[in-house]
């Protein structure tokens, strides 16, 4: 029996991951819950697996009131974290949690966009499989690790992440200056929450998935890319020296990569829904041409420069979405309020724990006034 912590356990993907695991007792035992907040969500995962410890942000009330990030993510009998916490609030705990040998499934970007050398330092340092060590949960990643399984990597050519375009795939983009939040909110294919979404428009998303690309599989930027594929059924693609493709494919539903990272390396009988391929239907695949997607192109152009620009990236980006979302700035404004924001911090030195901690506070702060 194994025990898992699950952090964001009320938001989608942790809901996800729950209902997955409840399929599964006779193999894992929840021992730990993390939320933001205490909710009705929260009292009734509590009331379902009554021997987890549990913790909220806000304190909650009575059980929920105990705990922390860190000492879930490490607390005895717990051997695979789930990681779905939205922010980079669970990078320490990601950190703890490898140190300390446990295994972790990641549905959280931004612990690899802030912290990805530190990551990697880790799992160099504990040797074994890194991607055992640490599962990617995302759809994209989890379709790049199936297709690598029994590969070499010296054999991979490139890596290939597919991308729907958002709502606004096609449009040019000096047409987009007067587009709602409700328009950018409308995902062709997937339902996640607001920020996700906005950044599934800006393409800002698939950026950040090249940059966990680069932490995860250990291959430079340029040789990894993304081509649109608006039906969201093959998931990613690698390529390989010989001049084949693997790809892996089905219905969008994150159940699938979540099963997948929590049972790895076997294959279980799972909740997610059942395709064939005569319903697929015409799969279509169109290059992401430069200056399609403005903000894609600057979080790629930043995240090849290095030092501290993933720290950068994430902060600004959720700041200008936050701003967008309220109405305060444009939809293209949120591109160029990140590429102002790198060029005035940028810094080509990796850093520490506490140094991204420090910056992103003060990018925070800076543009919430700014953007105000």
């Amino acid at each position: 029996m194994t025990g898992v912590a699950v952090l964001g356990s009320t938001g989608s993907i942790g809901r996800q991951a729950l209902e997955v695991l409840d399929g599964l007792r006779d193999r894992f035992e929840v021992r730990g819950l993390a939320a933001g907040r205490h909710s009705a969500t929260f009292a009734s995962q509590m009331a379902a697996w009554p021997g987890a410890r549990a913790w909220t942000a806000d304190g909650g009330d009575g059980p929920a009131a105990d705990g922390g990030l860190e000492e879930l993510a490490t607390l005895e009998g717990v051997g695979l974290v789930v990681v779905a916490t939205t922010g980079m609030a669970a990078l320490p705990a990601v950190l703890a949690a490898l140190s300390s040998g446990r295994h972790v499934a990641l549905a959280n970007k931004e612990t690899l966009i802030t912290g990805g050398h530190l990551v990697a330092r880790i799992l160099d340092a504990r040797g074994g499989d890194p991607l055992d060590r640490l599962r990617p949960i995302d759809s994209e990643h989890s379709a790049i690790w199936q297709c690598l399984v029994g590969e070499r990597m010296s054999d991979v050519r490139r890596l290939v992440l597919t991308a729907s375009g958002g709502p606004f795939r096609g449009r040019a983009t000096e047409t987009l200056a007067g587009v709602t939040a409700a328009e950018a909110l409308a995902h062709p294919t997937w339902r996640m929450g607001p920020k996700i979404t906005i950044d599934s428009a800006t393409l800002v998303n698939k950026a950040f998935e090249v940059m966990e690309a680069r932490w995860l599989y250990r291959l430079p930027y340029s040789r990894i890319d993304a081509v649109i594929h608006p039906q969201s059924v093959v998931h990613s693609l690698v390529e390989f020296a010989d001049g084949s493709y693997k790809a892996q494919l089905g219905l969008p539903d994150m159940r699938l990569p979540i099963q997948y990272a929590v049972t790895y390396p076997d294959r279980l009988p799972s909740p997610t829904r059942r395709s064939s391929p005569e319903s697929w239907g015409t799969l279509e695949f169109a290059a992401l041409d430069p200056g399609a997607y403005p903000a894609y192109d600057v979080v790629r152009a930043a995240a090849e420069a290095g030092g501290n620009r993933g720290t950068i990236l994430n902060a600004a980006d959720e700041a200008a979405v936050a701003a967008f979302l309220d109405g305060r700035i444009a939809f293209p404004l949120i591109a160029d309020t990140i590429e102002r924001a790198v060029d005035r911090w940028g810094a080509s030195a990796e850093p520490s724990l506490d140094e991204i901690v420090a910056l992103d506070a003060d990018i925070r702060t800076t543009l919430a006034g700014e953007l105000a």
